[in-house]
């Protein structure tokens, strides 16, 4: 079952509010949180200045997967491969898996 265009736009309030609060003001030109919809897949990442001047890089930080009616929380490695968090319990609230990631759970997500 695919997220429906309310639950969709519910997330898409949560996460923009969660981004404002998360950059301070000093840094928000510098560095930018980013979100994606694909399916039922949301792709978090964080997006800053590279070495390069003028360039940019995209780091992704997390990924939260809606199925079965929950929400499965999943880490990136160093070869593009996403994998399932096994200490994070899968939960129905998109809000609360958000808050463990915010919390950096052990330091795999948050650079």
């Amino acid at each position: 079952m695919l997220l429906d265009a309310f639950t969709k736009k519910r997330i898409e309030k949560i996460l923009d509010h969660y981004i404002e609060r998360k950059i301070p003001i000093h840094l928000k030109k510098e560095i930018q949180i980013r979100y994606k919809f694909r399916g039922n897949t949301l792709t978090l990442s964080q997006e800053r200045p590279s070495y390069m001047p003028g360039r940019r890089v995209e780091f992704p930080v997390a990924q939260f997967r809606f199925e079965n009616n929950t929400w499965k929380v999943y880490w990136k490695d160093s070869k593009d491969r996403w994998h399932f968090v096994d200490d994070i319990i899968p939960d129905e609230s998109f809000e609360k898996q958000l808050l463990i990631v915010d919390s950096n759970n052990n330091g795999v997500f948050w650079n």
